[in-house]
């Protein structure tokens, strides 16, 4: 019998972003070092990141992103996790698996280690169940099926864009409850993967996501965010938001649940309740505007939806602060930019494997 490769070895890359030595990646050898890594560093650009050997990797830091992107370099999050976006724009491959340099590889109830990068892969080869639900949760999974009553007219399921794992140890809290909880651990592993159902959003989580880069990609945009900006750490629910509302229209799934990952370290909840204050009224009126926007048939594309989508950012949620005018046109701009480089982009202008350009 043939040994089994790993599994989508020259299809997907890895993006992390981070500000420190990737020493964590020596955990997760096993499981990631046969893939290639985009590397987006954040903060000072002449401090050298150190990568374990071993690992194929790019290394773009805030001069690259200047450099390749010129003016729309500013669509760029600085000082703050969203940078990781670029990297998504800098990939050439089908599929994007995007982890936190704060997560470790957990252990299931039975004490075997999680490979989470599979897992993801299966959630997105696998179709999923957005139109109606099923309450065995993913029918496609092994010991598992279609229920009862389900239609057969939609057992075949549509394509699934975006599998968003979860998180032991360290829960993703706002600051409010991280203040009430401070010492609260997630300990419950729930063996299940679901769809979430259409017309539903959802908080996604950066730190332990996979999507189909030529899918969804143009639309994971995690927005202005950090240095410079009223507002912090929305920026992977921005993403997930838009995206979500562009597969509901354009017919893709989403999945959430297995796999989980260890989330090793909490971030300091009072400079996070200083980056989130401004969101956490504003999303009282940011979720009911995503709840609302019907994106006309016209918009048959990622491209088109994200394009109608950013003016009616702009349009509708320019009351609420001028900031959504100006995340309007990081919106426009991230298009722009995502046309022109995205599958363009050359190996020869980052980093690679350590040599500094």
């Amino acid at each position: 019998m043939a040994v089994r490769g790993p599994l989508l070895k020259d299809e997907l890359d890895i993006v992390i972003p981070t500000i420190r030595d990737l020493a964590f990646l020596e955990q997760w050898r096993p499981y990631l070092s046969p893939y290639h890594l985009i590397i987006v560093q954040d903060g000072d650009p002449t401090k050298k990141i150190h990568v374990p050997e071993g690992y194929d990797y790019e290394l773009y830091n805030r001069n690259d992103i200047n450099r390749i992107l010129g003016p729309k370099a500013s669509c760029i999050s600085f000082k703050d996790s969203a940078c990781r976006c670029f990297g998504f724009m800098m990939s050439k491959k089908k599929y994007i698996f995007t982890i936190d340099d704060d997560c470790w590889v957990a252990k299931d109830p039975s004490g075997h280690e999680i490979n989470a990068l599979e897992q993801h892969i299966t959630n997105l080869l696998s179709p999923s169940t957005p139109f109606f639900f099923n309450t065995l949760y993913d029918p496609y999974r092994a010991g598992a099926d279609f229920v009862r009553g389900y239609p057969f007219s939609m057992r075949e399921g549509v394509a699934t864009a975006i599998s968003h794992g979860l998180w032991l140890n360290v829960p993703d809290y706002d600051a409010p409850t991280q203040l009430v909880k401070p010492s609260e651990k997630n300990t419950r592993f729930v063996d299940a993967v679901m769809t979430i159902p259409k017309g539903t959003l959802f908080p996604m989580c950066g730190m332990n996501l996979a999507f189909d880069r030529e899918m969804i990609g143009a639309a994971m945009y995690f927005g202005l965010m950090g240095d410079g900006q009223p507002i912090g750490r929305y920026d992977d629910m921005w993403a997930g938001w838009c995206c979500k509302v562009i597969c509901d229209h354009l017919g893709f799934g989403v999945k959430t649940g297995l796999p989980y990952i260890h989330h090793s370290k909490a971030s300091n909840p009072f400079v996070n309740l200083k980056k989130e204050y401004k969101g956490i009224f504003w999303q009282e009126e940011i979720i009911p505007f995503f709840q609302q926007v019907v994106l006309p048939k016209e918009a048959v594309t990622v491209e088109q939806c994200y394009i109608e989508l950013a003016k009616q950012v702009g349009e509708k949620l320019n009351g609420l602060d001028p900031y959504f005018t100006k995340l309007s046109e990081a919106m426009v701009t991230w298009i722009e930019a995502w046309t022109e480089l995205s599958g363009t982009a050359k190996k020869s202008d980052a980093t690679s494997n350590g040599s500094v350009n």
